[in-house]
C-alpha cells in the first residue's frame, strides 16, 4: 500500500509540473516558515528539534525553487518579535540559524541577509558575515535570509537612512520632505534593487502578515496552508504555484 501511495504521489506531482509549464512562475517568492514548535509538540520532540527539522526543510525548499528556476526567494527565519522568547530557546535558535545560513552559502546560493544584523548576538553576526565573504555564488538563485527582521522596523530604517542622506546633501527640512517619495523610500529598503514578491506562502494555518515585507507586498498574492513548516512538501509548493498561476493579477486596476 505504501508503494502504491508513493506512486500516486509522484504521478500527481508530475501532473502539477506539467500544468505549470504553460505559466510564468513567480520571480520573487516569499515564505513565512511557521509552525516549528507546534510540529515538535505534536511529534513529541523538543522545541530545538523542531527548529532543526524546520531548518533542514529550508534547504530542501530552496532546491525545489532552484529546480523550478525561481530566481529570488525571501525566507523569514527570525523576526524582531521572536526576541521575546526564552533565552534558552533563542540561544538554540541562533545557533541553528547560523549553521543553516552557512549551509545555504555552501550550497552555492547568493545569500543576502535581510534585517537588522546589529540586533543579533556578536558570534551569530560574525559567522554570517564570515561565511558569506568566504564563499563563491552562482547567479541562478538569490536567497534573502530575513533574520532580525520586522516590516515596520525596515520602513523606519529606510526613512531614517533616506533623511540622513538628504541631510548630508545640505538640504533644508522642506526640501527633504519634498524629496521623500515611494520611489526614494524603496531605494533604501533591505530589498533595494529587487522586484517585489509575486507570491508569499505561510504555513501552519495562520492567515496574517505578521509584518513580513509590509512595503513590498502591496500587490503580492498570498497562499496559506495548514501544514506546519517541517511537514511542508514539494507537492505543497506546486499546489501554491498552481493556485498562483490561476489568479488574475490586476494590481488595483
Amino acid at each position: 500500500m505504501a508503494d502504491d501511495d508513493g506512486l500516486l504521489y509522484r504521478v500527481y506531482e508530475r501532473r502539477l509540473l506539467k500544468k505549470l509549464e504553460a505559466f510564468d512562475l513567480p520571480q520573487h517568492l516569499g515564505v513565512i516558515v511557521d509552525g516549528n514548535r507546534r510540529w515538535a509538540k505534536a511529534a513529541g520532540a523538543s522545541t530545538a528539534e523542531g527548529h532543526r527539522v524546520g531548518a533542514a526543510k529550508i534547504l530542501e525548499f530552496l532546491s525545489w525553487c532552484q529546480d523550478l528556476e525561481i530566481p529570488l526567494v525571501t525566507v523569514w527565519m527570525l523576526s524582531t518579535d521572536n526576541a521575546r522568547r526564552s533565552p534558552e530557546e533563542l540561544e538554540a535558535l541562533h545557533g541553528i540559524i547560523t549553521a543553516t545560513i552557512e549551509q545555504i552559502i555552501r550550497a552555492g546560493y547568493d545569500v543576502r541577509p535581510t534585517g537588522s544584523l546589529d540586533d543579533l548576538p556578536e558570534p551569530m553576526r560574525t559567522a554570517i558575515e564570515r561565511a558569506r565573504a568566504e564563499e563563491s555564488v552562482r547567479a541562478d538563485l538569490t536567497v534573502n535570509i530575513a533574520v532580525g527582521y520586522g516590516g515596520r522596523e525596515e520602513i523606519v530604517s529606510a526613512v531614517q537612512e533616506l533623511v540622513r542622506d538628504l541631510g548630508a546633501q545640505g538640504r533644508s527640512p522642506e526640501e527633504i520632505a519634498e524629496a521623500i517619495s515611494t520611489e526614494s523610500i524603496a531605494e533604501h529598503l533591505y530589498t533595494r534593487g529587487q522586484p517585489d514578491p509575486d507570491l508569499i506562502i505561510r504555513t501552519s494555518g495562520e492567515q496574517r502578515l505578521s509584518g513580513f515585507l509590509l512595503w513590498q507586498s502591496v500587490h503580492s498574492e498570498y497562499w496559506f496552508c495548514e501544514t506546519y513548516w517541517p511537514g511542508f512538501r514539494r507537492v505543497d509548493l506546486l499546489r501554491a504555484l498552481r493556485d498562483f498561476c490561476r489568479r488574475e493579477r490586476r494590481y488595483g486596476a
